[in-house]
């Protein structure tokens, strides 16, 4: 914290200098908070910071691609204050531009090069397209997208197809800020979308295969914390009274708790932290080890249901799939 505090600060002599300071990458940035993802508790900690020198970063740090570059500004007259900051997304809607593939320039032919060239291109790489532009150096005339579906699609109605321009078709573009979700019925229709930068040119190309890659990206960790509850649930059922569960809850909270489900995770670990209640459980496992277990398993799952723009760590993905197939196993062998 110290060095990021070291240079947030040399940046704001830099702003009141009126020298402009050195763009960031967002992977950069993050490790000057000691930080390698965007988690809710690292978000929050940043925000602070920027908030204490009356900072800002365009684009903000939390929606923009990881390996992107961020400019440090400073913040609009109102901003800052002695008010608490506001560490709320400024802007909550899952874009194009965070996917890796968005950010990574595709290889491209020229509307002259020959159809064993295209050929040869996409085999070698496993490509199923290619954008068509007369400057492929620079991606920005595209001229259209030649794929598998175009060639057969020209060679079946014995048409010329000796080179990208007779078998290309329009290209379906989309830009960096666009909503995912708006792309995907395009995505689904042909296959791909190529995605545009601010300066026109032609920065990435999203696929289907990307879209099941992000999905899976997105939805395991919350698949694998909705066992391991569920599963929790499974071993607290039957143990306790309706008596016993309320007073695993927060004092002064007033929600009605009739079975396990009613609680959150928080209040598993509190009932079975006790020995006595731990002892209800009958299980042949040491207490202290499986309670660190599900404390750790309670914070992932708060980065989870807050959601992170770059997925979850890999060691803590680990970690979720480790415990609920540790539950899993327990339960096989009559644990509960």
């Amino acid at each position: 914290m110290q060095q990021a505090e070291a240079k947030l600060a040399t940046i704001v002599d830099s702003l009141k200098k009126g020298i402009a300071p050195q763009n960031e990458s967002v992977r950069s940035f993050l490790l000057w908070f000691n930080a390698k993802r965007r988690g809710y508790r690292v978000v929050r900690q940043i925000r602070q910071a920027l908030h204490k020198y009356g900072l800002t970063t365009r684009p903000d740090f939390e929606r923009a691609y990881i390996d992107g570059l961020i400019e440090f500004i400073k913040s609009p007259p109102g901003a800052v204050g002695d008010t608490i900051c506001d560490d709320s997304v400024l802007d909550p809607t899952y874009r194009v531009g965070l996917l890796p593939s968005a950010n990574r320039r595709p290889l491209s032919v020229s509307p002259s090069a020959s159809l064993q060239e295209i050929v040869t291109q996409m085999m070698a790489n496993s490509f199923s397209q290619l954008p068509v532009a007369n400057n492929p150096q620079h991606l920005r005339d595209v001229k259209g997208v030649v794929s598998w579906k175009t060639i057969g699609r020209r060679l079946a109605l014995n048409g010329n197809c000796s080179t990208a321009q007779d078998c290309m078709e329009g290209a379906k573009i989309v830009k960096l800020e666009d909503p995912l979700f708006n792309t995907i019925s395009i995505i689904a229709a042909d296959d791909y979308v190529l995605v545009q930068a601010q300066d026109k040119t032609i920065c990435g190309i999203v696929t289907a295969s990307d879209l099941n890659d992000q999905f899976l990206a997105l939805a395991e960790p919350f698949l694998l914390v909705g066992e391991i509850e569920n599963r929790i649930r499974q071993l607290l059922h039957g143990k306790f009274t309706i008596q016993e569960l309320e007073k695993a809850k927060v004092p002064g909270d007033e929600r009605k708790i009739e079975t396990p489900a009613d609680l959150t995770f928080g209040e598993y670990i509190r009932l079975i932290q006790s020995n006595d209640n731990w002892n209800r459980l009958k299980v042949s496992l040491d207490r202290a080890i499986f309670l660190s277990y599900l404390k750790k398993v309670k914070d992932i799952r708060n980065d989870v249901m807050h959601f992170d723009p770059d997925g979850l760590d890999e060691d803590d993905l680990k970690s979720l799939r480790e415990f609920a197939g540790f539950l899993k196993n327990l339960k096989d062998v009559g644990g509960f």
